[in-house]
């Protein structure tokens, strides 16, 4: 299991200064707003205060993925009018709709019972792995796809269509799942490769429900921003992993 790291202090005003010192250092990057990188600096405080520099890294392995396939064939997306705004840079709202769910249970993993941590990772790992398959399908699909379909009723519709498929972009949706999956097994947030395989899958289902929730509900209700909407798939990914995880055998320890 994740070895957790003492919850004193001296820890987290650790977490606090090393993570002010890496933001302050990575402002330059073309990944975030300014407004970004001050948010981008409390979540990693909140990991790497709660389980240390290994679930932190996970964060930032899928940050670094996740703004790296936003950049493939940029030019040609904005060209399209499909690109991200703010020339792919996230912002607070990308921040905490991604990361939300994964840090709350970041929190809860290091405050529960040791039986409860395996349970809890396993929901973190299954948010995220969700978020990167859905930002790979998104990003690859709406460039590269060659057949968009509207999920719920399978009628051809542009690139770009809130709810749309493509082949090229479930493909995609299920690299991103399997890259972070492999990310939290080798950094050991995860173990065993029943539940990595569980945290692979959850993270395709989720993404496909986030296409149904696109196409069905969020051209009806304005409050569904697509932020909500992330967040809301990173929920779900999180229960069903949690959910199923007691039918793996051997069980998790």
């Amino acid at each position: 299991m994740l070895p957790l790291p003492p919850q004193d202090p001296l820890h987290w005003l650790a977490a606090l200064a090393i993570n002010g010192l890496l933001i302050g250092l990575a402002q330059r990057l073309p990944l975030l707003t300014p407004a970004g990188w001050v948010h981008a600096g409390v979540l990693g405080t909140l990991l790497w205060g709660s389980l240390g520099w290994r679930g932190w890294l996970a964060v930032v392995v899928y940050l670094a993925l996740g703004s790296a396939v936003t950049k493939l064939g940029f030019r040609r997306k904005r060209e399209l009018g499909l690109a991200e705004g703010r020339e792919g840079r996230r912002g607070p709202e990308n921040v905490w709709g991604s990361a939300l769910v994964g840090t709350v249970l970041a929190l809860l993993t290091c405050r529960a019972p040791a039986a409860m941590q395996p349970l809890l990772l396993a929901g973190f790992a299954a948010s995220f792995a969700a978020k990167l398959a859905d930002t790979f399908g998104s990003e690859i699909g709406k460039r590269w796809g060659r057949h968009t379909v509207l999920i719920t009723s399978l009628r051809p519709v542009p690139p770009g269509t809130e709810g749309a498929i493509s082949l090229e972009g479930t493909a995609a949706s299920l690299l991103g799942s399997v890259l972070m999956t492999l990310a939290m097994g080798a950094l050991g947030v995860i173990r065993g490769w029943p539940l990595a395989a569980l945290v692979g899958g959850v993270g395709l289902v989720a993404t496909l429900a986030e296409s149904v929730v696109g196409a069905s509900l969020q051209r009806h209700w304005r409050w569904l921003s697509n932020e909500v909407v992330n967040g809301l798939q990173t929920l779900l990914a999180a229960l069903l992993a949690m959910a199923l995880v007691p039918w793996l055998s051997p069980p998790l320890g």
